[in-house]
C-alpha cells in the first residue's frame, strides 16, 4: 500500500534529522523523505499537522507469555497493545511457556506472528536448556531459527562455571548474551533493602546483589571478550560499575526499566502489589543516578520490562504478589516524560526508545539492522506518528494489555500515539 504521512515535524535521532516534511511509504519501505517522487499515488494519507513523525520504538523487554501453548488471544493483545504505545519491534526474553530453548519453538513463534501481522518481535533463546543453569542449549539452532541473543530472564545462573562456558561459545560465534545482574542467594528478597523495607517487615534485596553480579559478569567478559547486554540495572552502584566497565573497553551494554527510571521504594506506600516489580525498586539516590546515566550515555537504552499479570497474580498480600507491570503502552509517554524533568529535548527521549535500543541488537537483527530504530530513504518503513502536546491520564482498565496492573495509574504523561505504521502497514491508528 502507498501511504503518505503529510506535513509532520520529521525527528530521526540516529540521523540528526528534525524538519517539517512529509514520508512516502510503498512497499513496506520509506521511498522519501521531503518531496514525493513524480507518479506516487497514495492510497491512504495520514494528516501529521503538529505531531511528530518518529522511528517506531524498539523495546527490549517485553513478555508476551507463550508460545507454543498461547493463553487465549495473549500473543494479539499484548502486540495490540505495542502497536498502541508507537512500538514497532519488542524483544521477547525466553522465560515463555515452555521456554524457548528449542528451535521448533522460535519457528512457531515467528510464524504466528507473521500471520498476525503488526509489530514484529525478535526473540531471545534461552541461554540454558530450560533455563535451568546446568547445560547450554543449542544456541546455534536457536539463531538459525531467528534469535538475535540469548539470556536467562529473571533466573540468575549460580554456577560461574557454566556462565563462562556460555560466555566463550556466545563470543566464538558473535552472538550476544543478556543478563540480568543478581547474585542468586542474595536476590532472593521481594523489596529493595532498607529502611522502608525493614520497618514494612519485608525481605529485602540488598544493592550488593547487582553489584557482586556485575564484577563477576566483567571479570568473564574480560577473559571471554563475549557481548553482554545488562538488563534493568537498578542501583546507583550499578551505574557506577557499569561507566567504568564502558570507560575500560569492555563490549558491554545496558537498559533500564521505566519502573525504575521514574519511581522508588517509597511508592510501594501500604504494601502496593501494584509496586511489585523485579528488579525491585530503590531509593531515590538509585532512582536520580539511573536518570543521570541514561542522560549521559552509560545506559543505553529504556525499557517496558512489560509483564502482564492478571488479577488472580496481584491480589494477594505484597510478598506474594506476582512480580510486573503493563508497560509497553506507556513506553514513549515515559520516556518523554524523562526528558522533559530532565531538560533535555524530544529526540534524546526517541534515541533510548529507537535508534540506541536497535544498536544494542548489532547485527542480529539481519537485513532489519541497518534501518531498525531508524528514518531511513529504502529502509523498513516503521512509524510512530504522536501529539507531543496531548496530555493523557492513564486508566488501566483503557489499556490493550491483558494485564491491567501498572504502577502508573492515574499518572497525566505527555505525547499520545495518534498512528503506527510497521513495514509501511497501518497497525493502530487513534
Amino acid at each position: 500500500m502507498n501511504l503518505l504521512i503529510q506535513g509532520g515535524r520529521v525527528i530521526d535521532p540516529a540521523s540528526g534529522t528534525d524538519r517539517v516534511a512529509d514520508v512516502a511509504i510503498a512497499e513496506g519501505r520509506i521511498l522519501a523523505i521531503g518531496q514525493a517522487p513524480a507518479g506516487f499515488v497514495p492510497v491512504q494519507t495520514v494528516a501529521a499537522q503538529g505531531l511528530v513523525v518518529a522511528p517506531g520504538l524498539v523495546d527490549l523487554c517485553a513478555r508476551l507469555r507463550e508460545s507454543g501453548h498461547p493463553r487465549p488471544g495473549q500473543l494479539s493483545s499484548e502486540r495490540a497493545a505495542a502497536a498502541a504505545g508507537g512500538v514497532t519491534t519488542l524483544v521477547c526474553p525466553p522465560d515463555t511457556s515452555p521456554v524457548l530453548d528449542e528451535a521448533g519453538l522460535v519457528e512457531m513463534l515467528h510464524y504466528r506472528t507473521q500471520l498476525q501481522g503488526g509489530p514484529r518481535v525478535l526473540p531471545l533463546g534461552a541461554l540454558t536448556r530450560a533455563l535451568a543453569g546446568e547445560v547450554l542449549s543449542p544456541m546455534q539452532q536457536l539463531a538459525d531459527a531467528g534469535c538475535v541473543g540469548f539470556g536467562q530472564a529473571e533466573v540468575p545462573l549460580v554456577n560461574t562455571q557454566v556462565t563462562q562456558r556460555a560466555l566463550q561459545y556466545a563470543s566464538s560465534f558473535g552472538y550476544s548474551v543478556w543478563l540480568r545482574p543478581q547474585e542468586y542467594h542474595l536476590g532472593k528478597g521481594v523489596a529493595a533493602s532498607g529502611p522502608l523495607a525493614t520497618r514494612m517487615g519485608l525481605a529485602g534485596v540488598p544493592v550488593a546483589a547487582e553489584t557482586i553480579a556485575l564484577h563477576t559478569i566483567f571479570e568473564l567478559v574480560r577473559s571471554t571478550q563475549a557481548r553482554v547486554h545488562l538488563c534493568r540495572i537498578s542501583s546507583a552502584a550499578g551505574v557506577a560499575l557499569v561507566r567504568q566497565a564502558k570507560a575500560e573497553g569492555l563490549p558491554v551494554t545496558c537498559d533500564v526499566s521505566i519502573n525504575s527510571l521514574h519511581l522508588s521504594d517509597v511508592d510501594m506506600g501500604y504494601f502496593d502489589s501494584r509496586m511489585r516489580l523485579n528488579p525491585p525498586l530503590r531509593q531515590q539516590r538509585d532512582r536520580d543516578a539511573l536518570r543521570a546515566g541514561l542522560a549521559d550515555g552509560t545506559i543505553d537504552a529504556l525499557v517496558s520490562d512489560h509483564t502482564p499479570v492478571d488479577e488472580d497474580g496481584k491480589t494477594l498480600p505484597f510478598a506474594e504478589a506476582e512480580p510486573g507491570a503493563t508497560g509497553v503502552e506507556l513506553l514513549l509517554s515515559l520516556a518523554l516524560k524523562w526528558a522533559q524533568e530532565s531538560g533535555l529535548g524530544v529526540d534524546r527521549a526517541l534515541a533510548v526508545v529507537s535508534s540506541q535500543a536497535a544498536q544494542v541488537l548489532g547485527q542480529a537483527p539481519g537485513a532489519l539492522a541497518a534501518s531498525l530504530g531508524r528514518l531511513v530513504v529504502g529502509g523498513v518503513a516503521d512509524v510512530c506518528v504522536f501529539d507531543p502536546q496531548a496530555p493523557w491520564v492513564v486508566e488501566p482498565a483503557a489499556l490493550r494489555s491483558q494485564g491491567l496492573h501498572t504502577p502508573f495509574g492515574g499518572y497525566e504523561l505527555p505525547g499520545r500515539v495518534r498512528t503506527t505504521v510497521v513495514a509501511g502497514q497501518v497497525a493502530f491508528s487513534a
